[in-house]
């Protein structure tokens, strides 16, 4: 067979061939050549070899028969193996144990023959022993190795063994006998020496106890004493010790509390330096920054400021360079307007002043008129006179007409221009002093129907009434 071969570990796999030592596996796998090499198997398997002999003579001439029972394997060492293969390969296993059988017989004939009969059945195994050691030499040379060999039988027929065993058996009744003689005889000597040996021994065990009991007073008296000194000076030494104790502990203490303090100051720095890192890292270093961008920020928020305000202020300029000459050239347009209409007035007198009053009048009306157009709602009660319907109304349209007919008398008074009087001198302007009289100045312009009243309410008031 070729290719990877196993093996068993209670057999060894001999791989030959090729020009080398033959090689050895046993409880694995190889490769094997194909061809070139071949593997033959050798059991390992431990063999039970019976051994007898029958009739041999020992040393002293008497025939004896001894069965023994061996143990034999191939011994698991590469050279012991390929030994073995050379001597027992194709053969079966029956025949390698009728080798190991008879080379065991023939080593335990001859050992038989060295020693007497009292020696082999008193001391088997130093007989086995032997056996065994004569016979390793020839089993190695063969490959092989005696696990174990023991003496199972040993037989003789000429009643050797039998006689031992009754000449023993009477030597042994006749021992006892004498021997038990001898004991009782030897036991009433000694019982009497004994009780002789014990009465001394009583009296002076009774002796020294006495001794004992003085000495030992004695000796305790002493032995007090010298407890009670020790004692005391164990104590002393004992206070003494305690106080210098507890010195070094009251010194073990502070200086552990020195040493805590320290620790606690080390504690507190390095916390100290790890608040001002924290610190540079969380406050000082994003301010650094943050100031940084708002200087940044700031300078450049200036400077697009500076520059729109240089803009502006160049726009403004401008502007206040253009306004200044419009308003020049206005104050210079007005100005001679101005000079002609001085002029003018200087020309034409008071006739140019009423003509400005009369052209400025109805801004007066206007003015006159405006909270009276501000007003909501009016309620009007009248309680006069025969023309009572609609006087309400026409008494405050005539209010209103009596306000504005005073304006040339306000105007008189202010500026000292009669613009009446003046109006009169004028060709061709007639004048009616009926009005006056009804409406002069004297009494206001105001014509005297009778009492009247006249309530103005606001939108809050007629709501209160209406609730």
């Amino acid at each position: 067979m070729a290719g990877f071969q196993t093996v068993g570990p209670n057999e060894a796999m001999i791989i030959s061939g090729g020009g080398k030592q033959p090689r050895v596996v046993v409880g694995g796998r190889a490769f094997v050549y194909p061809i070139i090499q071949r593997t033959q198997y050798l059991s390992l398997e431990v063999m039970t070899l019976t051994v007898e002999t029958a009739r041999v003579y020992t040393s002293e001439g008497v025939p004896v028969s001894v069965d023994g029972v061996a143990q034999v394997k191939v011994a698991r060492v590469d050279e012991a193996i390929r030994t073995a293969a050379q001597q027992f390969l194709g053969k079966g296993a029956e025949e390698i144990a009728r080798i190991a059988l008879q080379t065991m017989e023939g080593h335990q004939r001859a050992m038989l023959g060295t020693m007497t009969v009292e020696q082999i059945y008193k001391d088997r195994d130093t007989f086995a022993g032997q056996v065994r050691e004569v016979a390793s030499t020839d089993m190695a040379n063969m490959g092989l190795e005696i696990v174990s060999f023991t003496i199972r039988d040993i037989r003789d027929e000429e009643g050797y063994l039998d006689a031992l065993g009754v000449k023993r058996t009477s030597e042994v009744k006749r021992d006892a006998t004498i021997g038990q003689a001898e004991a009782e005889r030897d036991a009433g000597i000694r019982s009497a020496q004994a009780e002789r040996l014990r009465e001394a021994a009583r009296f002076e065990a009774d002796t020294g106890i006495a001794e004992s009991e003085r000495d030992f007073g004695i000796e305790k008296a002493a032995y007090d004493k010298e407890v009670k000194a020790r004692q005391a000076e164990a104590e002393l030494a004992y206070a003494l010790q305690a106080t210098k104790t507890k010195q070094q502990i009251r010194q073990e203490e502070v200086q552990i509390d020195v040493v805590d303090r320290q620790k606690q100051i080390e504690v507190q720095q390095q916390e100290i330096e790890r608040k001002e890192l924290e610190l540079e890292a969380t406050v000082r270093k994003p301010a650094e920054a943050e100031r940084y961008r708002a200087t940044t920020v700031a300078e450049g928020e200036k400077a697009r400021v500076v520059a729109e305000a240089e803009a502006e202020a160049a726009g403004i300029r401008k502007r206040g360079e253009a306004e200044a000459d419009a308003i020049k050239a206005r104050g210079l347009a007005e100005a001679e307007a101005m000079r002609r209409k001085a002029e003018a007035w200087k020309e034409y007198g008071q006739a140019a002043m009423i003509e400005q009053l009369l052209v400025a009048l109805p801004e007066v009306a206007t003015a006159v008129a405006q909270p009276l157009a501000k007003t909501e709602r009016i309620v009007v009660i009248s309680s006069g006179g025969s023309n009572s319907d609609g006087a309400g109304a026409s008494k405050v349209t005539g209010d209103v007409t009596n306000i504005i007919a005073q304006i040339p008398a306000v105007i008189e008074s202010l500026t000292g221009i009669d613009i009446l009087g003046t109006l009169k001198e004028l060709p061709g302007v007639k004048t009616s002093d009926q009005g006056s009289a009804e409406a002069g100045p004297g009494n206001g312009g105001r014509r005297q129907r009778g009492p009247r009243t006249v309530e103005v309410k606001s939108d809050e008031q007629e709501a209160g009434e209406d609730e």
